[in-house]
């Protein structure tokens, strides 16, 4: 399995687990808040926003189209701190982490 397939795997888990995690509805911003220049979209969005929005959207239109992959992701570490704060189940925090953790290895590791 390329990683392109296996990437897109991986964005359904995270997805499937944000669903079961009832983490998934929520607004869609503006379009305007697309338009940050900020880290995590931070100043125009909240982080799970960005997550689903942002992150989620656009790697799943890298793996479609089999495009060139970042160099670099590393954006479990701000999720888990931010599922702390937002008082996220225990198990639900882990499945969610967990989940953006395996892409952020499949990206890195690409």
């Amino acid at each position: 399995m390329s990683v392109h397939q296996q990437l897109h795997t991986a964005l359904l888990e995270l997805e499937a687990t944000l669903k079961a995690a009832n983490l998934w509805r929520m607004p869609t911003p503006d379009a305007s808040a697309f338009t940050s220049q900020q880290p995590f979209c931070i100043d125009t969005m909240s982080l799970l926003q960005w997550l689903r929005f942002v992150f989620i959207a656009r790697l799943y239109a890298l793996a479609d189209a089999g495009g060139a992959l970042p160099a670099q992701c590393d954006v479990a570490p701000a999720i888990a701190e931010h599922l702390k704060q937002e008082n996220v189940r225990a198990s639900d925090h882990l499945l969610v982490v967990r989940a953006v953790e395996r892409i952020d290895q499949l990206v890195t590791n690409n």
